[in-house]
């Protein structure tokens, strides 16, 4: 499929993972992408297999608002016009409330709501004149509660509401909002969690296809949310979950 042909996509966090996966999705579809992260060497990596001509990376800090703006203003000014914002750079603490250092959490809070409202604010603009898209990261995370991840479920229970209220304000100027909320996923950022063997057994056991996600898994379900097959489409968080918030939360009785 060539669906994002001379079309521009900006996806921060591109330096693995969901990123790095829906980077590789649009440009294999035809897009120019610009690869956004803190880390230069991982955006060298995987610019490295992609079309050179149709591809750019800059080094963001999406919690610094000036950066996130020149991210922007970088991907018009080399390819002429943005279509897609895919806000993806993630983070996560862990633990009690009362016992998270307020640095932690400005760190959680400022890479993922920050980012997201200063990826969009500075997107927005362009997207207008491009009936454009924004697919925003969450989580199931951000559809109901965990334990022991108060800070991570503030922020992402945020970006979900955020989209739904964008997709209002952005709708008859033809931008639509979505978001995709995965469950757990083979990423660095989840591989501790992956060395506990029987952790992964219970999320496996919760969840009805019976595996975890992988990246491409993710980066499939934002390429359409982007896509004109998903013109009528704004305002989702669409789970990407395997069936896991099919259930009530009741435990299996057969």
């Amino acid at each position: 499929m060539a669906r994002f042909s001379e079309k521009t996509v900006v996806v921060t966090g591109a330096s693995s993972g969901i990123g790095e996966a829906t980077a590789r999705r649009f440009s294999s579809e035809g897009a120019n992408v610009v690869l956004a992260s803190r880390t230069e060497t991982d955006l060298r990596r995987v610019a490295a297999d992609l079309d050179g001509d149709r591809t750019l990376i800059q080094i963001t800090d999406v919690g610094d608002e000036e950066a996130v703006a020149e991210l922007i203003g970088v991907a018009v000014e080399r390819f002429g016009r943005l279509d897609v914002l895919v806000n993806n750079a993630g983070t996560i603490v862990q633990g009690d409330v009362t016992d998270i250092a307020t640095e932690d959490y400005r760190h959680v809070m400022g890479t993922l709501v920050d980012g997201v409202f200063f990826g969009c604010r500075s997107a927005l603009p362009h997207l207008v004149k491009t009936k454009g898209a924004i697919v925003n990261v969450d989580s199931v995370s951000g559809l109901g509660g965990d334990w022991g991840m108060s800070v991570y479920n503030l922020a992402k229970g945020g970006i979900a509401n955020f989209t739904r209220a964008l997709a209002l304000d952005y709708g008859e100027r033809g931008v639509r909002v979505n978001a995709v909320a995965p469950t757990l996923t083979r990423t660095r950022m989840t591989e501790e969690m992956f060395s506990d063997e029987d952790l992964i057994a219970a999320f496996v056991d919760r969840i009805p296809l019976r595996h975890y996600a992988e990246p491409d898994d993710i980066a499939g379900v934002i390429a359409f949310l982007a896509s004109e097959d998903a013109r009528f489409v704004t305002g989702a968080i669409l789970p990407v979950d395997g069936g896991l918030t099919a259930s009530n939360g009741q435990p299996r009785q057969v």
